[in-house]
């Protein structure tokens, strides 16, 4: 692993978490995959040699205990959904160079190779552990076939993870009073010998692993609380039939065992590059370079709740085998519906196929995803947030500026003019170049795209006043020139977010070859001499009235669903929790769902401030301008406080403010800050004690 900024003369592979082979697919799931998807086509617009690999996790209880219900086998079961999975991804232009499964042959003897390093290595240890039996159904209950009170706060939990309550892994023999999911019966511990990796041993490697690692902040701030606490070894096999065989050629083998699920997972990461290395050769892309060579550039794109698998079990599951370690974990954040988690069993969801079926290209909802938030924020999915998206960013400004400058040069140059390329906008041409690249270089996918939006934002502007419909030829040569080559930038840099719509716009502007095999240095390239007129704009606006019709097919879905009697909530691995009747459904989900992980508050700078001057505004009616003390300097901030508070009391109150806030201009005035207030009396916080301004609230 390196810390050169990209591109590096190393190979890269870019993976995303495995969707497990247990549901359909919805927009929910679809965010990690887009967002993998675009860093791997904006590294590779870099120079970045890069590999997009991931697969179907086809093992584990859930999916045992499906095709029971179901009456098929496991193995039928999950490849039925591999399937599904395989032919909706490239439906939505998420493009895996390798896409494969857990249980095919290549990630069976790949894991069972990790296992005979790790025993050879002297990681892997024997001992007895308690075990839920099921005298009734006279079988031993590994994982979903149990639950119980969990052992750290009492809330009740699955065998696996306390999923209701503190969130944290639990390892057989953990849960309080079991009970068994088979019969419903009390379940009773029974010794049985489980093999185990010395987790524990790798505590000061993890330390200086996660220290190191790249990534989002909550992949590098979450599993700090495991690392630098009681690390515990984890038990990585388990009492059931589907899954992979531990090595049987191996002292002391384990009879009737298979691998715990989180063994066999990951290593899918190594098989899967495996596989395209073997179907492209290895002078063109070397899989063993990535993993066991000197440098190598490995990142993972994931889900925020399997950040402790990535950044705990499996850093010391790869240094146990001599394996490379990743360069970096970006957790994404969760998707969210109209303010609610999505609820596979309510129908409360857009499904992937659904969003296809309605008509809507698969680019708006790539750029919605990739764009709406940061990497780790929560995404919040409605069809007005949709609707406002793709108009406002998508039609308005960059399918406005392409058509308008295109259809321009085409007509009255029949291309692009004979004229050199202003320095004004060649600087800011390179300046989003280089901001491109730092947000790539921050793991920023939102902000790589922003820079082409941006862009074309300038570009209608500088097309609307300069205005030359109004030039003759000669004044009007350098303008259009200037715009034709803003357009070829802006379809650079938006290939990777909007892949099909930029080969449109590629195709438009006459230019060889594709555009996802243009580089950033493509941007300032001489763009072709001629090309004709455009045949439509590249992206159509939604209507109010469509709007409303696909509102009405949800909330008619829901109500169906809620009538049949199901109470149910669901997430985005389409693991059920019941909701008891005297729950506040909707409160509780914007209490439990609407979460933020520790280092995203960490990144809020609040500060203790002490209003100094506070005074209205000319034409607002309920805004005041405050001159606010932080500390270490004096802010200008303006806050919806008139009516609310009589504004000469104001002065000298001490409040609390966000000091990191972007700016923004409010009728006028900028506002450098925001002051918090609770409730719709806007009542003011502050501190109980006499903390002096610019005190930092933690």
């Amino acid at each position: 692993m390196t810390h050169e900024e990209f591109p590096t003369e190393h190979p890269a592979l870019v993976t995303c978490g495995l969707p497990y082979a247990n549901g359909d697919l919805h927009v929910g799931h679809l965010r990690t995959y887009v967002s993998g998807d675009a860093f791997s086509r904006a590294l590779r617009t870099l120079g970045q040699d890069v590999a997009f690999v991931s697969g179907s996790d086809m093992h584990g209880t859930p999916i045992a205990v499906n095709a029971a219900k179901e009456g098929v086998s496991p193995e039928a079961f999950a490849l039925r959904h591999h399937e599904q999975y395989e032919e909706t991804f490239p439906r939505f232009n998420v493009d895996f160079d390798n896409y494969g499964h857990t249980h095919d042959e290549t990630n069976v003897e790949l894991t069972q190779a990790f296992v005979r390093a790790w025993e050879e290595n002297d990681h892997v240890y024997e001992r007895e552990i308690q075990v839920a039996y099921d005298p009734e159904a006279d079988q031993w209950l590994p994982d979903r076939y149990v639950e119980g009170e969990c052992p750290y706060c009492g809330e009740h939990a699955r065998g696996d993870e306390c999923d209701e309550g503190c969130q944290r892994h639990l390892e057989p023999g953990d849960i309080v009073d079991p009970v068994s999911t088979l019969t419903g019966n009390p379940a009773e511990y029974r010794e049985r010998e489980h093999k185990f990796l010395r987790l524990s041993e790798f505590q000061e490697y993890l330390t200086g692993f996660i220290n190191r690692m790249e990534g989002t902040s909550n992949a590098q701030n979450q599993p700090r609380e495991w690392i630098e606490g009681d690390l515990q070894d984890l038990c990585i096999t388990r009492d059931m039939d589907w899954g992979i065989d531990y090595p049987d050629d191996l002292d002391g083998g384990a009879e009737d065992l298979v691998l715990y699920v989180w063994v066999d997972a990951p290593i899918e990461y190594v098989a899967s590059s495996k596989q395209y290395s073997e179907r492209v050769g290895a002078d063109t892309y070397d899989w063993e370079e990535v993993w066991t060579g000197d440098d190598s550039e490995i990142v993972h794109v994931i889900g925020r709740d399997i950040i402790q698998h990535h950044t705990v079990f499996w850093p010391s599951m790869l240094k146990a085998a001599d394996y490379n370690e990743p360069r970096a974990v970006c957790a994404t954040g969760f998707v969210n519906l109209n303010g609610k988690a999505f609820s596979t069993s309510r129908n409360r969801a857009i499904w992937a196929d659904e969003y296809l079926q309605e008509g809507f290209h698969p680019d708006l909802l790539r750029y919605y995803l990739a764009t709406a938030a940061g990497f780790e924020r929560d995404v919040n999915f409605s069809w007005e947030r949709f609707q406002e998206r793709v108009n406002t960013e998508l039609a308005d400004v960059v399918g406005n500026f392409v058509n308008r400058a295109l259809l321009f040069a085409a007509r009255n140059f029949e291309g692009t003019p004979d004229a050199e390329l202003t320095d004004e906008t060649e600087t800011r041409i390179a300046e989003a170049m280089d901001d491109y690249e730092d947000a790539l270089n921050d793991y920023d996918v939102r902000a790589a795209g922003e820079t082409a939006v941006a862009l074309a934002r300038y570009g209608n502007e500088y097309i609307q006043n300069a205005e030359p419909w109004k030039l003759d030829d000669a004044e009007a040569a350098p303008v259009i020139r200037d715009c034709v080559q803003l357009v070829k930038a802006v379809t650079v840099l938006l290939q990777p977010i909007t892949p099909e719509k930029a080969e449109e716009a590629w195709d438009q502007l006459g230019a060889e070859g594709r555009a996802a095999d243009a580089t950033v240095g493509d941007c300032l390239q001489a763009p072709p001499e001629s090309f004709p007129e455009p045949d439509g704009p590249l992206f159509e606006k939604i209507d109010d009235e469509r709007v409303a019709e696909l509102n009405e097919k949800l909330d008619e879905r829901v109500a169906e669903a809620t009538a049949d009697g199901d109470e149910t909530e669901s997430d985005d691995t389409t693991e059920d929790t019941t909701m008891t009747d005297d729950t506040d459904t909707d409160a509780f989900e914007a209490l439990a769902d609407d979460r933020i992980d520790f280092g995203t508050f960490q990144d809020l700078d609040l500060r203790v401030g002490r209003i100094e001057m506070a005074e209205g505004i000319e034409g607002a009616d309920d805004l005041l301008r405050l001159t606010v003390d932080i500390g270490i300097e004096t802010r200008q901030i303006v806050a919806g406080l008139k009516g609310l508070h009589d504004v000469e009391d104001l002065e000298g109150t001490t409040v609390v403010v966000v000091a990191n806030l972007e700016r923004a201009e409010l009728f006028g005035v900028e506002s450098n800050g925001m002051v918090l207030a609770a409730g719709e009396d806007a009542d003011l916080l502050t501190t109980h004690g006499d903390s002096e301004p610019g005190t930092k609230i933690k």
